[in-house]
């Protein structure tokens, strides 16, 4: 009986949640006026997000597109098209695997610091001496952390696109002697405008969501150590499925 009432709470504690979420992101909306009339809180907070995740953001994409450079030679020399590398590499990427890995990468180092940094300030009481000063916490904090977070997002995922096609033309070009133009003209004929916008929607999707779990994940963690870190991990686990989530919605719905 404890089980079934454990189950049957479950998705009433799912909408509980939710909602709880939706209404910190109305909170949010409503004080990002007093952060942008502060410019260095959100360009540090870009700093932090953004400038700070591209060594692994251009190491993973370089990777990423050398093996997708690798297994796209290998199923188009089957069909002996070749040629056809790069338009694949390229579409690959931009369209899917540039915005989804970027997002989980943006989770695992960004939105943990995020979490932790948030949930540190609510654990030693930071956030409640702002409030006696009449300071308010989430215009200060959480929404230029928030907002940082939405623009670093979709530069990180043109910057990971750009390195994961360069990986993609050294192993096509360069190690497996694709032809150099066929492997850029193939890519401008086949790559459209509309390619390039999905992967933008999915871009900043991804950076909202990513950035509000992980600002609503620390700013909600219990003060205790312990409340901290199942947040961070909490942010890591929900981040990662949202965008998986999201990725299909907005896949089926632009086709």
């Amino acid at each position: 009986m404890a089980a079934a009432r454990s189950l049957s709470s479950a998705p009433l504690r799912a909408i509980r949640k939710l909602g709880a979420v939706a209404l910190f992101l109305l909170t949010i909306l409503q004080s990002a006026p007093y952060a942008l009339r502060r410019p260095r809180l959100i360009s540090a907070q870009v700093q932090n997000a953004g400038v700070l995740s591209l060594v692994i953001i251009m190491t993973s994409g370089f990777f990423v597109g050398m093996v997708v450079g690798l297994q796209g030679y290998d199923a188009f020399s089957r069909l002996r098209q070749e040629d056809l590398l790069g338009a694949a590499a390229a579409l690959s990427l931009i369209k899917e695997l540039g915005p989804v890995v970027t997002a989980l990468l943006f989770a695992g180092r960004a939105g943990t610091a995020l979490t932790a940094e948030i949930g540190l300030m609510r654990a030693t009481d930071q956030l409640s001496a702002m409030e006696v000063m009449a300071i308010d916490p989430i215009g200060r904090i959480v929404a230029p952390r928030f907002l940082g977070g939405l623009i670093a997002v979709p530069f990180l995922t043109a910057i990971f696109n750009c390195v994961g096609i360069l990986g993609a033309y050294f192993v096509g070009v360069q190690m497996m002697g694709v032809d150099n133009g066929a492997f850029w003209s193939q890519m401008q004929e086949y790559v459209s405008s509309e390619d390039i916008r999905e992967g933008i929607i999915k871009s900043m999707v991804f950076g909202v969501a990513a950035s509000l779990v992980a600002v609503f994940e620390g700013y909600t963690a219990d003060r205790t150590a312990e409340g901290v870190g199942l947040a961070t991990t909490r942010t890591v686990v929900i981040t990662s499925v949202l965008v998986l989530v999201l990725d299909y919605m907005i896949t089926s719905f632009l086709l």
